[in-house]
């Protein structure tokens, strides 16, 4: 592993730091993905919207104390600020826990191009190095420069490599944040039709 390294050449050292700025935020979103996974909490959703139905808010902020479900904590802010606009607080609520979902995404999403780019850089310099070579020595030995393009193509192949590793995590990432995104606006809009039918009533 060290000597296909050296033989890739000084682009490599940003690759390497490439691949671990995407191993270290694939495994940091795996992790936030794991807790926020661990925090659902259907029946305390479904045990809030009915105690919202019933007006008892008060009940609700005991129950919901230290809930690490982010939809409950977009119910609970939309009905502390309903004296102002329930339905433009969830939104704010909803939008700071996307938030809290993709970051970092952006990161990974520069690595996935990035790295490639960076590997045929590396290419190209050891392509330009090996027709040098060829210049100055002729045909002679053709084999070494044959063989200095074959080294060439490991800063290509080492970038392929950290962007088809980062993809797969990147789109797995990104589906969660669209099913969260579902999710809170299901339950949202039950509030909203529940605390709508609350203030007819």
């Amino acid at each position: 592993m060290f000597d296909l390294f050296q033989k890739g050449g000084i682009v490599m050292y940003p690759l390497v730091a490439c691949s671990l700025i995407s191993l270290t935020f694939i495994i940091e979103r795996g992790l936030f993905w794991f807790w926020a996974k661990r925090g659902h909490n259907n029946p305390l959703v479904d045990e809030v919207l009915e105690l919202a139905r019933l007006g008892k808010h008060e009940e609700i902020k005991g129950k919901t104390q230290g809930s690490g479900d982010y939809v409950v904590r977009v119910i609970v802010c939309g009905l502390v600020h309903r004296g102002y606009s329930l339905s433009r607080a969830m939104e704010m609520a909803a939008l700071d826990e996307i938030k809290r979902m993709k970051r970092y995404l952006p990161v990974l999403d520069t690595m996935i191009t990035a790295a490639p780019l960076l590997g045929i850089l590396g290419t190209v310099l050891g392509i330009i190095h090996s027709f040098d070579m060829l210049g100055r020595a002729g045909i002679q030995d053709p084999q070494a420069v044959t063989s200095g393009i074959a080294q060439a193509l490991i800063t290509t192949a080492a970038g392929l490599f950290i962007a088809i590793f980062t993809l797969f995590p990147y789109n797995y990432f990104m589906s969660r944040v669209e099913k969260a995104a579902i999710r809170i606006e299901k339950y949202a809009t039950s509030l909203e039709i529940v605390h709508g039918g609350t203030q007819e009533g």
